[in-house]
């Protein structure tokens, strides 16, 4: 009877020894390496969610990739909203700090990324809450790299890293003087053609 008692006392011993030490590695594997997470709303469409309301995609999310705040033009990350430090939020990165992006709905129509920062967007223009709205992220917010979706099981693949054809960068800042000034110029140029004068304030006035 002594000899058992003394056995379930080092098996429980043993036993709360092993849970003590597995339990901050398993936190420390969640915080530094990789976790899953579920996708909510529509902003990722069709990339994630595309059956909307009816199911939601899970992802891995990799810590481990975004460890030294490195990523990649086409990249679907997961990072921390700039207006709600609670709330984590997951686009795709646009451009990257120097690059000189087209922005969609912005106050400015074109944004220089500046040093340490990101601009990213929902795949489902019109309906994502993004840099469009609160301008280039800084690389600060990062949270993960979304690499994988692992459920529904037939939704199961790799994430690629790729931009939208749509969401092609302006390569310089001459370039992005010369279409801003074509966007100005063509409308007049099509009042001309109609045969009326363009005057220097902008109206057009009949012949």
């Amino acid at each position: 009877m002594v000899q058992s008692q003394g056995w379930v006392r080092r098996y429980f011993k043993a036993f709360c020894k092993g849970f003590f030490v597995a339990v901050p590695v398993a936190v420390t594997f969640l915080d530094r390496v990789a976790c899953v997470a579920r996708v909510e709303g529509a902003s990722m469409q069709p990339s994630l969610n595309p059956g909307g309301s009816q199911s939601s995609d899970v992802v891995l999310l990799n810590h481990w990739k975004v460890r030294n705040f490195e990523v990649q033009r086409g990249d679907i990350v997961s990072l921390v909203s700039p207006k709600n430090p609670e709330q984590k939020i997951i686009k795709r990165v646009i451009a990257l700090e120097g690059d000189i992006v087209k922005t969609m709905g912005h106050k400015n129509r074109y944004v220089k990324v500046p040093r340490g920062h990101i601009w990213v967007e929902g795949d489902h223009h019109g309906h994502s809450f993004d840099s469009n709205s609160f301008g280039p992220v800084s690389l600060g917010l990062l949270h993960a790299h979304a690499t994988h979706i692992l459920w529904p099981p037939k939704r199961w693949q790799k994430l690629e890293s790729v931009l939208p054809p749509e969401r092609l960068l302006v390569q310089s800042e001459e370039d992005c003087l010369v279409e801003r000034l074509t966007e100005e110029v063509a409308p007049k140029w099509k009042m001309r053609q109609s045969g009326g004068k363009v005057r220097t304030d902008g109206y057009r006035e009949g012949r």
